[in-house]
């Protein structure tokens, strides 16, 4: 069973309601608080099994419904609307993992919603259900099927999820900080800090150094490293665009497995 992570977060049992009301004990199998995934298991049979869609083939304007329990007391709502946008980043208000790549649509959620899909008209979950925006109307977003899949078989396969790293800490520039310093990009991250050891180190990065690809993928505004670096594994070799100065260069590296938060 697919839900989210803060769903089951700090939850000691767990329990599944199936459609037609009947409740098994569950055990969690593994929770990644990156993507918002998380696996739960149940013995016995299930009265069915939703067929998983493909969501990079979704397009903006497309009818979508969400499937919940809002407020956690209307079982088994239905709400139409449609695929409002792709690719979307919400950053964590509380200084959080940012959650990448998600779909914004409209069909409302509300709490309660959180681990439902999103189905298209045919019946396929292209995502699960994550967060709506409070203060706004319409704004509501999905983890895409094609994230799910990914994560949900590496949890279940070991437990957890491995993100690359590459050992720096990273300032996100905006245009005026551009404009003001006269920097020769666009956009791109500056290196605050390199960790010592670090890949990053190895092949020669510098404090002062500004991030602006990863294999020819320019990162910025529209795409965090975090998100550019999320299709890659740990032992993957990647190369950054660094510019250092007026001098551009690209950088062969090779990505570490993310040290264990202590």
């Amino acid at each position: 069973m697919v839900t989210n992570e803060h769903v089951v977060n700090g939850g000691v049992e767990y329990t599944v309601a199936l459609f037609d009301g009947t409740e098994l004990p569950a055990t969690l199998i593994g929770a990644d608080a990156n993507s918002d995934v998380a696996v739960l298991q149940v013995d016995g049979p299930v009265p069915a099994v939703a067929e998983i869609g493909e969501s990079e083939m979704l397009l903006p304007g497309q009818p979508v419904l969400a499937l919940g329990s809002p407020l956690g007391t209307f079982t088994n709502t239905v709400t139409e609307g449609i695929v409002s946008a792709l690719g979307r980043t919400v950053p964590d208000e509380d200084g959080g993992p940012e959650l990448l790549n998600l779909i914004q649509h409209d069909a409302a959620i509300n709490p309660g919603n959180s681990g439902g899909p999103l189905v298209t008209l045919a019946g396929e979950v292209v995502g699960i259900n994550t967060l709506g925006i409070i203060d706004a109307q319409g704004l509501f977003f999905a983890v895409p099927s094609e994230t799910v899949v990914r994560v949900a078989q590496e949890l279940i396969a070991e437990g957890a999820v491995d993100y690359p790293y590459l050992g720096v800490v990273l300032v996100p520039l905006d245009e005026q900080t551009i404009v003001q310093w006269a920097l020769p990009v666009e956009e791109g991250f500056y290196v605050q800090e390199v960790v010592p050891g670090s890949p990053s180190e190895q092949i020669g990065i510098q404090v002062g150094d500004i991030l602006t690809a990863v294999n020819l993928e320019r990162v910025g505004d529209q795409l965090s490293m975090v998100g550019a670096l999320f299709q890659y594994k740990p032992g993957d070799e990647v190369q950054l665009t660094v510019q250092r100065g007026l001098v551009t260069m690209r950088k062969d590296i090779v990505l570490a497995e993310r040290p264990a938060t202590p």
